[in-house]
């Protein structure tokens, strides 16, 4: 736990629960989001077979990605998450979309 508080610059352990509880909350919003998202695109199980897992999980990634800014800020950890987004962003080779 202490290796995971440095490597992310936590200080405290409530910092640390605030954080797990904040992507836990993230997690099950954008699960949750995504089938009312899905069937207003008209996306459902019928018509796409096998492949609709595959694009709900597309669907849910760029919603997970705003709220867990959104959620964040919301626990008063922006300043965290903004930097923790930024990070998978860049690794994912989407770095072109932020400026250093």
């Amino acid at each position: 736990m202490n290796k995971l508080k440095q490597r992310w610059g936590i200080t405290s352990n409530f910092q640390f629960i605030i954080i797990f509880v904040v992507f836990a909350i993230t997690g099950s919003a954008s699960a949750w989001l995504s089938k009312p998202f899905c069937e207003w695109l008209g996306i459902t199980k019928e018509d796409f077979g096998g492949w609709f897992t595959l694009i709900r999980l597309i669907i849910i990634f760029p919603i997970y990605q705003v709220l867990l800014v959104a959620i964040g800020t919301i626990f008063g950890q922006y300043r965290f998450f903004w930097a923790f987004e930024k990070r998978m962003l860049k690794s994912m080779g989407l770095g072109f979309l932020f400026k250093d």
